[in-house]
């Protein structure tokens, strides 16, 4: 694929009114979240839980890509027609997930390094061959415990993770692959994270990442980058409004993010439905006058657990499963224009269609 190709992909995922979902589960999260609704853990029902999301009345109106895993770009519909050209009849990108997981990180206790650079251009190659146009590369910063000793994240720790994403980066693009460059800095341990601790880590993250990214010379306008949000941890004693957690992440992405990227699709890093779309929509009423690039959503099961709560593994209940994704997606539309209201979660929001975002 071409710079100018890239940067086109790259342009159509954050397109106006859209926002990316996420559905790249490995085979093992995947099921356990079908366990406590008592969903059978086996293929077949994965495959009719993606069918059902992917065939969506509405999901060409508010998604502009969908993230894959690799059991999922495989699979077809009942009909045995593939999820690629499902999507791509809707007017998705379908992208893949490339990253294996995390392991432990040498010589640093309790950080974490994400593999999957050995053999990715080969794999590159035939995911290209099935279909994709975009690939995600996720990567786990975690924050100790207040006091704890070594502090973490440490140098180390960040340097190694942003050098991975770089390499994952260029080697996504020379072989035809828009990158979402995820650096994710976790809320949800058991430490007292403020909101202050959360900004100081995102900003030395993200300035290793860009200053890796450049190294490798990833061309920035052929990808996106899909951050968490600056925000207390989960079980801090602190906590922070809505309005202060957006703040705190406009500035710091103003900080440190170049122009020059394509766009910036949040993921909702354990938030609520409800907080992940508020968050998201407080973010562009901030950012509207000041952002030099669209700032939309990445999520997964912010998305998707009322469609699977609604679907619960039966066929008789795909109308209303899909109707529960519908409304969500429509919500985070209208968030990504900042046209989100609260009352929107009991009366029926406005419809919002690509290239007109907030109706």
């Amino acid at each position: 694929m071409s710079t100018q190709s890239l940067a086109e992909v790259a342009k159509a995922l954050v397109a106006p009114g859209k926002g990316i979902l996420a559905a790249d589960e490995s085979i093992g999260t995947a099921n356990k979240r079908f366990g406590p609704l008592g969903i059978p853990q086996t293929e077949e029902m994965r495959r009719a839980y993606r069918e059902m999301l992917f065939t969506a009345p509405v999901a060409g109106d508010y998604f502009s890509g969908v993230i894959l895993y690799d059991e999922t770009i495989r699979q077809a519909r009942k009909d045995g027609v593939s999820f690629v050209e499902t999507l791509k009849a809707s007017g998705i990108l379908p992208g893949i997930k490339v990253d294996t997981g995390t392991v432990a990180l040498p010589f640093a206790p309790g950080e974490k390094i994400t593999e999957g650079l050995d053999g990715l251009q080969k794999r590159v190659a035939e995911y290209v061959k099935l279909g994709a146009k975009f690939a995600k590369w996720r990567a786990v910063i975690e924050i100790s415990k207040t006091g704890a000793q070594p502090v973490s994240p440490t140098w180390r720790g960040l340097l190694a993770n942003a050098h991975a994403l770089a390499r994952y980066a260029a080697i996504c693009q020379e072989g035809g692959l828009v990158p979402i460059v995820e650096p994710e800095v976790l809320l949800d341990g058991d430490h007292d994270q403020t909101i202050e601790r959360s900004f100081e880590v995102h900003e030395l993250t993200l300035r290793a990442v860009f200053a890796q990214l450049a190294e490798l010379g990833v061309q920035l306008d052929g990808m996106l980058l899909k951050p968490s949000m600056v925000a207390p941890a989960q079980k801090s004693s602190q906590k922070a409004s809505i309005r202060e957690i957006a703040a705190a992440t406009v500035e710091v992405l103003l900080r440190t993010v170049p122009p020059a990227v394509a766009g910036i699709a949040f993921l909702s890093g354990g938030q609520s439905e409800e907080e992940a779309t508020e968050a998201l929509n407080e973010i562009n009423r901030i950012a509207a006058a000041r952002a030099p690039w669209p700032l939309t959503f990445s999520y997964g099961r912010a998305l998707q657990a009322p469609a699977l709560h609604e679907w619960n593994g039966r066929d008789a209940n795909v109308p209303a499963a899909q109707a529960a994704l519908a409304k969500r997606a429509r919500l985070n539309a209208l968030a990504a224009a900042g046209h989100y209201e609260e009352v929107y979660e009991q009366e029926p929001p406005p419809r919002v269609l690509a290239g007109s975002p907030g109706g």
